[in-house]
């Protein structure tokens, strides 16, 4: 996704995110219960952050298979790490990818898989 401008009614244009801020994205594989969301949340709520963008999706057959992708700002590199290693150690989670993506020359960056 690059980073571009949103277009609001009032015609001005704010940016996705702050330009210089970093954007940790989350991508989560888990089985489609219902205790998985708010335990993914949680991770990021408890440390006062909300995320920028929350995509889930049941698929696979009989609607077993969710897939969670979150992006989130103004955590730093060693704490998006972390929050990828709770995410694996929630029961029913079986992958967590985590990328980094940022406006002009830095581009986007696979940080752990």
């Amino acid at each position: 996704m690059s980073c571009e401008n949103l277009a609001v009614a009032t015609g001005s244009r704010p940016r996705l995110h702050a330009p210089g801020r970093r954007v940790f994205c989350f991508s989560v594989q888990a089985e489609a219960e219902p205790g998985i969301m708010p335990r993914v949340l949680e991770l990021f709520a408890k440390r006062n952050l909300v995320p920028m963008r929350w995509v889930s999706d049941v698929s696979g057959p009989g609607g077993r298979d969710l897939s969670i992708d979150v992006q989130a700002e103004g955590l730093s590199p060693e704490l998006s790490a972390y929050i990828a290693r709770c995410l694996r150690q929630i029961h029913g989670v079986s992958a967590v990818l985590t990328s980094e993506k940022g406006c002009g020359a830095q581009g986007q960056g696979l940080i752990q898989e």
